[in-house]
């Protein structure tokens, strides 16, 4: 490689890093115009699908976060978001960008799966991880963020926000994000099938899976 190619590659990285601490779901919304803007992705990001990760008690585990105070990474999350890309053909892995993971950047789903999520790890039943799975182009339309849930009741900043100005939707919503993050256990497919793929790219806010499905749903994904 090249030193310019080299310093293209590692300002690229280095782009691709910059996240706001606390905002996972805004850092996902403009890690997909990026990947999408750097070729990474689709131009229109239809290999992208953004993931939400909560329950209805808000408190979901997950491993190898950057986070956390402990050897093995483990995080409480009211909420996470990630960004799964889908890859065709049998060679090449799903992969997850995750900016909040010490994991590789971006990981193998699988891995991902194993590593972070552990679905194998016996939880109490609060503890249960639901997913909504958007498909990219949708949430980059569809949605918004005024940053209110980081305001306390006097209106002061819990964490520290972006610099740049809040995201607002097509249709001109302002805010909307506890629509994606409002997961009730009831939400959950108890199957992946046609309906559920079919609607992950025309509804709004997608569809929810239980935790145990995240690797089934992709491998269905053509």
């Amino acid at each position: 490689m090249t030193t310019a190619a080299h310093l293209k590659s590692e300002n690229l990285k280095t782009s691709l890093h910059d996240r706001t601490p606390f905002y996972c779901e805004e850092n996902v919304y403009l890690l997909c115009k990026k990947l999408c803007s750097n070729g990474i992705a689709d131009a229109q990001g239809s290999d992208l699908f953004v993931v939400f990760i909560s329950n209805e008690k808000k408190q979901i585990p997950l491993w190898h976060q950057k986070a956390s105070q402990r050897a093995d990474g483990i995080v409480l999350w009211d909420y996470h978001v990630i960004c799964v890309q889908r890859k065709k053909g049998h060679e090449t892995p799903h992969l997850v960008w995750d900016l909040d993971s010490s994991l590789p950047f971006p990981s193998p789903l699988t891995s991902y799966v194993s590593e972070a999520i552990r679905p194998s790890f016996q939880l109490f039943s609060e503890y249960e991880r639901f997913f909504r799975i958007v498909h990219a182009p949708v949430f980059l339309r569809c949605f918004a963020s005024d940053r209110r849930h980081m305001k306390d009741s006097n209106g002061n900043w819990s964490k520290q926000p972006p610099g740049y100005e809040p995201i607002v939707a097509e249709d001109g919503t302002t805010h909307n994000l506890n629509e994606y993050i409002d997961m009730k256990t009831s939400d959950g497919l108890q199957n992946v099938g046609t309906d559920s793929i079919d609607a992950v790219f025309t509804q709004k806010l997608g569809v929810v899976i239980a935790g145990n499905q995240l690797e089934e749903f992709f491998s269905q994904i053509s």
